[in-house]
């Protein structure tokens, strides 16, 4: 079997145990039931160059006491969650997002997280929230997760922009001329929380828009953007426990509960856009008509068109990760085609990611009108994409890092280090200084050896990067 990777790099979270969360009232949408059609998020799209939006992150517990964290956004049709983000390379976004979590900590939750208090000038008014002094629970923000935009205030900044309960505060960033075209997201990015927040379901797509520009077998092709998310029942344990994972809301629980549904023409071509907005699963994906996985041509990976055209059976995602790629359709008639996740060993002491059934594939001979299709983006003066030839530059520094974690003690739960080779381990406190300091527009070649037991994805913040190996 043909297997891609797709490589990221992230550094994934300290974990603590016990902190469980309560809303005090129903505030997030009803989210779908299992068994039905999966419907893309409603999309927004740029205009003339500007892209206009407001967005409340709410929270709310469900009949199964999940713990929904929502992005939610008021369109004609009424509230609706986590839109897909549409624009093009140029644009301007214009985010102004409203805090209204209420989430609470009870008195005897035993590993609950210290409210951090930031060491800079406190902030309030609509426009507060970097430099902030107050990060607990109900801190969020939002990271532009893969955009190349600079991380300062309202902009991208997750550090000191720190955004508190019934605070709006805007975002305004614009899209590199020379982004390359494909799928990114946002989602809240608080030190200490972002595993909550995310694992509640706060997560959007945003399309740059111009991949047909680049690979042109896409053009025409009806589009589908899939978000899997990972909810645990009891996140912050040092064994979050029970989980469902879920295809854009849709719980993929199978045999628990039917599978969500894709829909397809028969022999159809399809361009999907897949993002793992989870915080932990290794996704190993394929689209099987009974046993036999199906060929997926590979379009790009977390925003970057790859080099070629890659025929593969399975294309792994890690955290955070983006895969884009064209999807054939079963014959007519086919009653066992499935979208799976294959299941992934994460090492000796990783958390379980079996195999799961995400969707059953069935044909149809209606086309949904709510379905989009990739259309020509508008002309622009040709660029050089971001980042291209960097394999061809010289490069002006060379380091090495090591990730590693240690246990509190004879047990969980454990801390997490990313350290410098021939620096001592420490844990990251936003008030440090930099670990590294170095010069725009650097070249630098970098190895990352991973001292643990168990699989971790390393994501960076702002800039791409090429894996060399």
């Amino acid at each position: 079997m043909k297997t891609f990777w797709k490589f990221g790099l992230a550094v994934q979270l300290v974990v603590f145990g016990g902190v469980a969360a309560w809303a005090q009232a129903p505030q997030c949408p009803v989210r779908p039931a299992p068994g039905s059609i999966v419907q893309d998020a409603i999309s927004l799209n740029s205009q003339n160059g500007n892209l206009t939006l407001g967005l409340t992150l709410r929270n709310a517990a469900d009949p199964q006491d999940f713990m929904h964290y929502c992005f939610d956004y008021t369109a004609s049709s009424g509230m609706i969650e986590a839109p897909t983000l549409r624009l093009n390379p140029g644009d301007t976004l214009t985010l102004n997002l409203t805090d209204q979590l209420n989430v609470v900590n009870p008195p005897t939750a035993g590993m609950s997280r210290p409210m951090m208090h930031m060491a800079h000038d406190s902030a309030t008014g609509s426009t507060s929230g970097c430099p902030a002094t107050t990060l607990d629970a109900n801190t969020t923000n939002v990271h532009f997760h893969g955009l190349n935009v600079p991380p300062i205030c309202h902009q991208d900044d997750v550090i000191n922009t720190l955004i508190q309960p019934n605070q709006t505060f805007q975002y305004q960033i614009q899209i590199p001329t020379n982004e390359p075209p494909g799928l990114y997201w946002y989602h809240p990015h608080p030190h200490g929380y972002t595993a909550l927040q995310v694992n509640g379901g706060a997560a959007g797509a945003i399309v740059v828009g111009g991949i047909e520009k680049v690979k042109p077998q896409v053009l025409g092709l009806t589009e589908r953007v899939f978000m899997i998310r990972q909810q645990f029942l009891n996140p912050l344990a040092w064994i979050p426990g029970p989980y469902q994972m879920t295809l854009n809301f849709q719980p993929a629980t199978y045999p628990s509960e039917a599978s969500p549904i894709i829909q397809m023409g028969a022999g159809e071509k399809q361009f999907w856009r897949v993002a793992n907005a989870s915080t932990q699963a290794f996704l190993n994906l394929s689209v099987m008509f009974g046993s036999t996985a199906q060929t997926l041509e590979v379009i790009g990976l977390d925003g970057v068109p790859v080099t070629g055209d890659p025929m593969v059976t399975s294309i792994t995602i890690p955290p955070a990760g983006r895969a884009e790629f064209i999807v054939t359709g079963p014959p007519s008639g086919t009653t066992n085609a499935t979208f799976l996740n294959n299941g992934f060993n994460t090492g000796p002491v990783g958390n379980a990611n079996p195999a799961q059934i995400l969707a059953n594939i069935v044909t149809t001979t209606t086309s949904s009108s709510s379905q989009t299709r990739v259309a020509a983006a508008p002309p622009v003066q040709p660029e050089t994409q971001r980042f291209s030839g960097l394999a061809a530059i010289k490069r002006t520094t060379t380091r090495k890092l090591y990730f590693s974690e240690a246990a509190l003690g004879s047990g969980p739960p454990v801390n997490f280090f990313i350290t410098v080779d021939g620096q001592q381990p420490k844990l990251f406190t936003p008030n440090e200084p930099p670990a590294i300091t170095t010069n725009v527009g650097a070249i630098e070649d970098w190895t990352i050896e991973n001292h643990t037991s168990e699989e971790h994805a390393f994501p960076m913040h702002q800039i791409h990067f090429l894996v060399m190996a």
